[in-house]
């Protein structure tokens, strides 16, 4: 294999690798940004959880069970 034939595949390569990079940049935005979505909705559900919590208090947890 000639030196220009090696450099050639090396560009080849590199250019293919520029893209996969690129690809897998692409898709760890997109996921870092359901994951940034995916907390505020979480913090919401805990903060509404805290709510209901202080509104009813402890009922479940002091209350006999069914069978008695």
């Amino acid at each position: 294999m000639s030196l220009e034939e090696r450099v050639t595949d090396l560009e080849s390569r590199l250019a293919f690798q520029d893209d996969t990079i690129q690809a897998l940049n692409d898709v760890l935005v997109a996921q870092q940004k359901v994951i940034e979505r995916l907390q505020l909705q979480m913090e919401a559900l805990i903060k509404r959880h805290e709510e209901m919590v202080g509104q009813f208090g402890a009922f479940e947890e002091d209350a006999p069970p069914p069978h008695y």
